[in-house]
């Protein structure tokens, strides 16, 4: 089959079929710049909630901050009463500018899914609809597509997804992305690609598949094998920006149909030498540099420590110098501790198409508001989310 090239929701084209997923605390305006700088793709904002936009909780507005050559600015919003999901789509439109809406039915944190929220939303399919329907009907006037992120279930045995799409469908959603996991299962196990060819077979919107996307490989192979419309990749690209470089050359026109490279960073034809220790740094310092761009040095040097470990997972840095890159509290001394590094030292090879980020244990069960389950087709309980609640989706 012939893979996609671009990615098209309502009136929107993205160069590349490829989605940054929003990750809390990570996919900020420095970091989706520095992905946008290594390739093509839609780069989402990190997930703002619905009721702190409406009540302009000054947190939540603090998120929504974009970098200057943010064309397309894209926002994941997350919220379980209707009415605030549509006046906070309405303000992004109007107010920010907003090209692109994805609302959060994903995330299987226990303080969200307690209130009825992220992923085990999707079982109340009145309320889903609901939701969809204020928010697509806020969007429209300003020719803004809205999507939906969802996940396959709440556990194996309440799955969700298949009505999710012929819900998402029915009002207007311009496509929807699934993780092929459920709440339950969180980030562990193995993501059920067949689920997303499932989905792709049932609906006539976009599908973009998430999970275990790790290579560009990964990515051509959920495409090739579940007919999606491009992909969301999340964990894959921490500490690896450098992917959507990878990930755009894969899918792009030409880039697909031979066997697999030498260096392992792609099957698709479009080999991409895999970067040194050196070139590493040299990305993780204009990582720091953006950061403190946007958020002063000093807090833009704090906010970089997290991404340490993910730049130089499995390199030869000694424990000391990646304690002290763990402590870096300016821009000179994360050059001076750079400068420590070889940057003739090969990329580790062995991190190839290994899982990045957190991981975790399946859950014995998902923490939902009291009698959820009993009834799939209600409104649900009457649960609203806080005002500054944040969470990975």
């Amino acid at each position: 089959m012939s893979l996609p090239t671009s990615l098209t929701l309502g009136d929107l084209t993205v160069d590349a079929p490829v989605v940054l997923a929003p990750m809390a605390g990570i996919t900020n305006a420095a970091y989706r710049r520095l992905c946008a700088e290594s390739g093509a793709g839609l780069y989402v904002c990190e997930m703002i909630t619905s009721r702190g936009l409406v009540e302009r909780d000054e947190h939540t507005r603090d998120m929504l901050v974009f970098d200057d050559v943010e064309t397309v600015r894209s926002v994941q919003l997350y919220g379980t009463d209707p009415a605030y999901v549509g006046k906070a789509t309405e303000i992004l439109c109007a107010e920010y500018g907003v090209a692109h809406i994805d609302l959060n039915f994903g995330c299987p944190v226990p303080k969200v899914t307690r209130k009825g929220g992220g992923g085990v939303l999707p079982w109340k399919r009145g309320l889903l609809a609901e939701i969809l329907e204020h928010a697509v009907g806020a969007a429209a006037p300003y020719g803004v597509p809205v999507t939906m992120k969802t996940r396959t279930g709440i556990d194996a045995d309440h799955l969700t997804y298949l009505d999710a799409g012929r819900i998402a469908q029915e009002t207007g959603v311009a496509a929807i992305a699934l993780h092929g996991r459920t709440v339950a299962q969180a980030y562990s196990g193995e993501a059920d690609w067949d689920a997303i060819g499932e989905l792709v077979a049932a609906v006539d919107i976009p599908v973009l598949g998430n999970g275990d996307i790790w290579e560009a490989a990964d990515a051509v192979r959920m495409v090739e094998q579940t007919g999606a419309a491009g992909v969301v990749v999340g964990r894959g690209c921490l500490g690896r920006p450098w992917l959507f470089r990878d990930l755009a050359a894969a899918f792009a026109p030409g880039g697909t149909d031979t066997g697999s490279t030498d260096t392992g960073s792609t099957d698709t034809g479009r080999a991409t030498a895999l970067p040194t220790l050196g070139e590493v740094a040299a990305m993780m310092r204009r990582h720091a540099e953006l950061l403190c761009e946007h958020m002063g040095e000093e807090r833009g040097c704090k906010e970089i420590r997290k991404h340490i470990s993910w730049y130089l997972k499995g390199f030869r840095a000694g424990g000391e110098l990646r304690r002290s890159l763990a402590l870096v509290d300016s821009l000179a001394a994360l050059d001076a501790l750079l400068g420590r590094l070889d940057p003739a030292e090969p990329f580790p090879v062995s991190e190839l198409g290994a899982p990045r980020g957190r991981q975790g244990s399946p859950r014995d069960r998902v923490v939902v508001p009291e009698g959820w389950l009993a009834d799939c087709d209600g409104r649900g309980s009457g649960f609203a989310e806080d005002a500054g609640e944040t969470s990975g989706g």
